[in-house]
């Protein structure tokens, strides 16, 4: 079995375990995906500064992110669906952070629930809510994950309604896969996946099946979206939900310096610059892109973090040189759960970590609060598309 030393690696291992329904929810976007493609090329344009003849020793990338110590600044994104990458795929991801030492994040569109998060894990886990149209829903939810003890609420806010995302309406993606004729040439090919997912009674979207009333189509994100997601949300609703939660707060999915701004004035504890992995709103900015604008925005109001396009560890080195606090990864953790498990996440996360240490030993820092812009050649226009 070829050695693994790299996130592409794990993706190319995952291309070939996982169904084409679930491999193309996670590695494509909307529409022409040219946002989804400037997520990780925009990255390519930084450059590193090396650095030589500086005391490498003693080297920590330990920081904290909303108060939580973590071993590096990253959290596992919140990933619909992540139990169809693996079996119990939530469980598996959050027991692989939390031995490593980084936050888990599970999302409202998960196959494994709250509930059987808490129950298969130690340490406390971040939950991700989507907005409903059924008020009473949505607060059950967030009771549901304060009984789970989740230490934090991330609101996702750039999901109101869904991007028009082309392979997931070819692919017809559900939770469980409708057994159509093309899908089922393709799980032929996929047994290995599917022995594990007949093992688990978990194959629908746990948080909401059995729990909400007058959905036509369970088993499908798109009808879930089009029929329950509040198109309705602004920030008067952010603020209700938050005051529900009463505790600490993240608000996902902010790409524009006013939006930051608004978000500082709610008082959450940290906001992510996000597009959705480039499956929203298609030739929006690049995360990255638009990170050193919000930053500026901002400034100390509140703890900025990034996602969307990280795919090793010199990304997040350049997302905190340009001021990130803090970062969420989603592709690079599912790579590794969809191609093996448990450990497969603990792989990507090593490689991240690995990566992150030795280009700030590198680039002449040792200690990832030192890394700022004086780290990148950055290209003159980088940034600067806000008027």
């Amino acid at each position: 079995m070829p050695v693994i030393t790299n996130i592409a690696d794990l993706k190319r291992r995952y291309k070939r375990r996982v169904p084409k329904m679930f491999y193309d929810y996670c590695e494509s976007g909307s529409w022409t995906e040219q946002t989804f493609r400037a997520n990780t090329t925009d990255f390519e344009r930084i450059r590193l500064r090396q650095r030589v003849a500086v005391d490498m020793t003693g080297r920590s990338t330990a920081s904290q992110m909303i108060g939580q110590d973590v071993a590096m600044p990253v959290a596992l994104a919140p990933v619909g669906l992540t139990g169809m990458q693996s079996a119990d795929g939530e469980i598996k991801a959050a027991r692989a952070a939390a031995k490593f030492g980084v936050p888990f994040t599970l999302s409202t569109m998960s196959i494994c629930s709250i509930e059987d998060v808490a129950k298969a894990t130690q340490a406390p886990f971040w939950f991700q809510l989507y907005t409903m149209k059924d008020m009473d829903f949505t607060k059950r939810l967030i009771d549901r994950a304060k009984a789970a003890e989740c230490s934090a609420l991330v609101i996702t806010l750039d999901l109101q309604i869904l991007g028009q995302r082309h392979q997931d309406l070819k692919n017809g993606l559900s939770a469980p896969p409708k057994l159509t004729l093309p899908v089922i040439a393709d799980l032929a090919t996929k047994w290995q996946w599917g022995l594990e997912i007949l093992s688990t009674t978990r194959r629908q979207f746990g948080n909401i099946v059995g729990h909400v009333d007058g959905i036509s189509d369970t088993s499908s994100l798109g009808a879930w979206t089009a029929e329950q997601f509040d198109p309705r949300l602004d920030w008067d609703h952010v603020k209700r939900l938050m005051d529900m939660w009463g505790g600490k707060v993240v608000l996902k999915g902010i790409l524009d310096p006013e939006d930051a701004e608004m978000a500082a004035k709610t008082g959450a504890d940290a906001l992510v610059v996000s597009n959705h992995g480039g499956r929203q709103l298609d030739g929006a900015l690049s995360s990255i892109e638009a990170l050193p604008g919000i930053v500026e925005a901002v400034g100390d109001k509140i703890d900025v973090w990034m996602d969307s396009g990280i795919r090793s560890g010199q990304d997040v080195l350049k997302a905190l040189a340009l001021g990130a606090k803090g970062t969420m990864v989603g592709r690079s953790f599912v790579y590794g759960l969809g191609a093996m498990g448990q450990e497969g996440v603990t792989k990507a996360l090593e490689i991240l970590h690995k990566e992150l240490d030795t280009t700030m030993a590198l680039c002449g820092r040792q200690n990832v609060s030192q890394l700022n812009r004086d780290n990148l050649l950055l290209p003159p226009d980088f940034g600067k598309t806000h008027v």
